[in-house]
């Protein structure tokens, strides 16, 4: 069986549509793995890891005040951050992971491994939480999983 990224890029190419994503915590493994596959020019305009809250609002396009009652770790600040990835690379669909990878960071209210992923397209947009409980690797590897799976979910919609 095909790896989702290699299932992503075969529905991709046939439905001619194109992504893009928004990063922060993990650090450009979705890009990464989704530009693994060969031919991935065809469909991936592009990424951006934006760790710093000044970079998710300049180049993003998430609301300062998103930020400040929400906090950078919010489902509201991740949907903002696939609205303005798929509209800085004019792309059909973006995805936005945003999250604490640990082993530190966390607090009460927002644990290490917790993660936000927001899929936007025209169809609609999709989010969700996670609270993963693996070493920081394997809390990014897991969220890049989700990631991919929500993504071709909502294609195949």
């Amino acid at each position: 069986m095909p790896r989702l990224e290699e299932q992503l890029g075969e529905v991709l190419h046939e439905k001619r549509l194109t992504i893009s994503v928004a990063e922060s915590c993990t650090g450009g493994l979705l890009a990464s793995r989704i530009t693994d596959v060969s031919g991935a020019s065809d469909y991936f305009h592009g990424g951006v890891v934006a760790y710093q809250n000044e970079f998710k609002e300049t180049l993003l396009g998430v609301p300062a005040h998103i930020l400040a009652e929400k906090g950078a770790i919010s489902r509201e600040t991740t949907q903002a951050m696939a609205k303005g990835c798929r509209k800085l690379f004019q792309s059909d669909i973006a995805a936005a992971i945003i999250g604490i990878a640990g082993p530190t960071g966390g607090t009460q209210s927002k644990p290490v491994g917790l993660v936000y992923i927001a899929v936007v397209s025209e169809k609609g947009s999709v989010g969700k939480r996670f609270v993963w409980s693996g070493s920081r690797m394997s809390n990014k590897e897991a969220s890049v999983g989700a990631a991919l799976k929500m993504i071709l979910s909502l294609v195949l919609r």
